[in-house]
């Protein structure tokens, strides 16, 4: 079996994330995809993930791709968080989500939502039938969902769903999706109207049926995220469900190849274990935002990439996740940004002391930001 370090482990992953080296201009969608979406809990950070990737990264490609050009989508998918993901690549998400009990336990339904399954299955197919080849704000949908099923309660449960949770299952089936903001209020549409108008060629596993859906999303996690355990791709799919994971990892068959890290059982695709052990070493400084999918992807063994207990400093509480100083694929501290008028303040706050080399280079990370940002750069370290 294939003997890994932590920092063997970490070299690879940023290879695969780009964070060695940038992608080529207009790679965004490949980035994306690569990384198996962007996160979009906060749609800054979304960008800025795509930012510590890219060269040359227009401050408009997330937005024109969005709502123009409509190549990504942003909808509910791992974990029940928001993401964008790929326009091309979309059936490929819905018909692994499709296969998610995450949201088919009856009893929760009913204990928190007071609704049943059958009710929530009326919902979901009023909510499609409502957003039909429209774009609507939570209130424009309450209402209609309202009209078209004669139950005042059916609308009152997706205006008062503040997290949008009763939506969710419909965005698992494909049946809902983002539409472009109304000022600060949100607004939904449906997938296939949506981007029924949109040039985007379909990625070869694109269109996979829901028994095969889990292995390719199995395939892109271990090739985005890998050498990883049962509960890495567990953590990351739904919160839990080490048992589903086993069985989508175990279903890769000879694609897969179980590898030694740091004394403990992991997984790798075949093709990527050869490659790993004889990959030369590089220097490599990130400022990696808030959600960034580097920092996701490592949330159940972050202690082997941290110098010390400092697990809280970044994985904070309520879900939020710290933008991160990343040295070598190694969390070495947290930075934040505020952009003040025509300028932008970066603080970063190292773990360690730094040495000259990463200070450089995070500098020179800053000035970029800066750049991408239309800013001139105020820069502080703080100890």
């Amino acid at each position: 079996m294939l003997k890994l370090t932590w920092p063997q482990a970490a070299a690879w992953r940023i290879r695969r994330h780009h964070l060695d080296e940038r992608a080529p201009a207009g790679s965004m969608l490949a980035v994306a995809s690569r990384l198996c979406g962007l996160h979009a809990q906060v749609m800054s950070s979304a960008e800025l993930t795509v930012w510590a990737r890219v060269e040359d990264l227009d401050r408009r490609a997330v937005q024109l791709a969005l709502w123009e050009d409509r190549t990504l989508v942003k909808t509910w998918a791992m974990r029940g968080t928001l993401h964008l993901l790929p326009s091309s690549e979309l059936p490929l998400w819905h018909a692994a989500l499709g296969t998610s009990p995450r949201y088919l336990k009856p009893a929760l339904w009913l204990k928190y939502f007071g609704i049943t399954l059958e009710e929530l299955d009326q919902l979901t197919d009023a909510v499609a039938a409502a957003l039909d080849g429209r774009v609507m704000t939570r209130e424009e949908l309450g209402k209609e969902v309202e009209r078209l099923t004669g139950s005042a309660a059916f609308g009152a449960k997706i205006t008062q769903s503040s997290w949008g949770t009763v939506l969710r299952p419909a965005a698992f089936a494909g049946r809902l999706c983002f539409g472009p903001s109304l000022g600060q209020r949100v607004r939904f549409t449906r997938p296939d109207t949506w981007l029924a108008g949109a040039a985007s060629p379909p990625a070869s596993d694109a269109k996979i049926g829901p028994h095969a859906a889990p292995s390719a999303v199995a395939r892109r996690f271990l090739k985005a995220n890998g050498p990883a355990t049962y509960h890495d791709l567990a953590r990351w799919w739904n919160g839990g469900g080490v048992a589903n994971a086993r069985q989508w990892i175990a279903s890769l068959g000879d694609e897969v190849s179980p590898v030694e890290l740091d004394g403990a059982q992991a997984w790798m695709l075949t093709a990527d274990a050869r490659e790993v052990r004889d990959l030369p070493p590089s220097r490599s400084v990130r400022l990696l935002p808030g959600f960034d999918q580097y920092v996701v992807g490592a949330s159940c063994h972050a202690e082997h990439l941290l110098p010390g207990d400092l697990r809280s400093r970044v994985y904070r509480p309520q879900g939020w996740i710290s933008p991160v100083l990343l040295v070598n694929g190694l969390m070495q501290g947290t930075w934040r940004h505020e952009i003040k008028g025509s300028r932008v303040e970066v603080v970063i706050e190292p773990f360690v002391k730094t040495p000259v080399w990463v200070r450089r280079a995070a500098g020179q990370e800053a000035e970029r930001l800066a750049a991408f940002l239309g800013c001139t750069l105020r820069l502080a370290w703080k100890s």
